[in-house]
């Protein structure tokens, strides 16, 4: 009895994430992301790729050493690298690579200028390689993670001022 409720939940919530993909289709939405206490489901779609469904990620705040006499921020600093307003972030969850191939030299180093549209990184989600481009032209000013980092939805890759 135990495993035919088990089949019975599965084609359940996989007619649960169809629909939310029949949605995400019809209304031309970018994101759609749906949450109960059982399950938090997260689907994104990228211009000309499959909508890619992805567990919602779990966001925790940084402890911090001197709570009770915080540091001066330089002026410029942003506490949440995803906040600052030239940060490219990921549009999904998987691994990020700075290079096209392994012993190849990276898209982009820090102090480089870029053009709008210009691959900085490749992110691999289930098998699918995704360029990440350049949002706007500028002078990339910080990259925020390694090859073949694990990255978040959302996450800050780098910062372009």
């Amino acid at each position: 009895m135990a495993a035919s409720s088990k089949t019975a939940s599965a084609r359940s919530e996989t007619k649960l994430v169809q629909e939310l993909a029949d949605i995400l289709d019809k209304s031309g939405l970018i994101e759609l992301e749906y949450e109960t206490d059982a399950v938090a489901i997260r689907l994104s779609r990228l211009t000309g790729a499959a909508p890619v469904v992805a567990p919602a990620p779990v966001v925790t705040a940084p402890a911090t050493a001197q709570a009770s006499a915080p540091a001066p921020a330089e002026p410029t600093a942003v506490a949440n690298p995803a906040d600052h307003q030239g940060a490219v972030t990921s549009p999904m969850v998987g691994t990020v690579y700075t290079a096209p191939e392994p012993g190849a030299a990276d898209f982009v180093s820090e102090g480089d200028t870029v053009k709008a549209g210009q691959t900085l990184f490749i992110v691999e989600a289930m098998k699918v390689m995704n360029p990440i481009t350049a949002p706007s032209a500028g002078k990339v000013t910080k990259i925020l993670v390694q090859n073949a980092q694990p990255i978040e939805f959302g996450e800050a890759l780098a910062i372009i001022e």
